[in-house]
């Protein structure tokens, strides 16, 4: 049984967990510790009390974050259409995550140890692979397309982080554009 925590402890832990998600989208995972208490208005104390490493604040900050990811998948496997369904994928996980850096980083297996993590990551590509092979069979989606693809992309992706915030967004669409321009049949 879990011990409810005091509200003072609770609000702390809020605190903490908002900032770690505001950093980590900004900075990616290499924010120091340090500055995550800093910014949440906690000692350094307060924060290893309630998450002992970065990777237990970065699994428990990306939670939200994971299963919005699942869902994406999950609504392009819901398409009647499996290339459609690929596409949107593709398009809306490029999105997602452009607005969290961090995310990007941990679901790209920087804490692959992370049991939660590691979980829902492997479930979603699970899912996408399913979805890739639905599109081949349609003869939609190219068929040397590999999983692999899919990391690649993202890590490619990536790399719009250090781009001009003003250009960030269309320059993400552009790019899954041509992603599903490369992955077609």
């Amino acid at each position: 049984m879990t011990q409810k925590l005091r509200a003072d402890a609770e609000d702390n832990r809020d605190r903490i967990l908002e900032s770690a998600r505001v950093l980590f989208a900004g900075e990616g995972l290499g924010v120091p510790m340090r500055a995550i208490a800093r910014h949440a208005g906690v000692g350094p104390a307060t924060l290893y009390r309630r998450f002992p490493t970065k990777q237990a604040l970065a699994v428990e900050a990306f939670a939200e974050q994971m299963r919005a990811c699942q869902a994406i998948v999950d609504e392009g496997l819901a398409d009647p259409d499996p290339w459609q369904g690929f596409c949107s994928v593709i398009e809306r996980i490029c999105e997602l995550h452009l607005q969290n850096r961090g995310f990007t980083d941990a679901f790209l297996a920087t804490y692959p140890e992370a049991v939660d993590v590691a979980e829902s990551r492997e479930l979603t590509l699970r899912s996408v692979a399913t979805l890739a092979r639905r599109a081949k069979v349609r003869g939609r989606l190219r068929k040397d397309f590999e999983l692999g693809d899919l990391m690649i992309m993202l890590t490619a992706h990536r790399g719009l982080h250090v781009s001009d915030p003003a250009t960030r967004s269309t320059a993400s669409r552009r790019f899954a554009s041509l992603v599903v321009q490369a992955f077609a049949a």
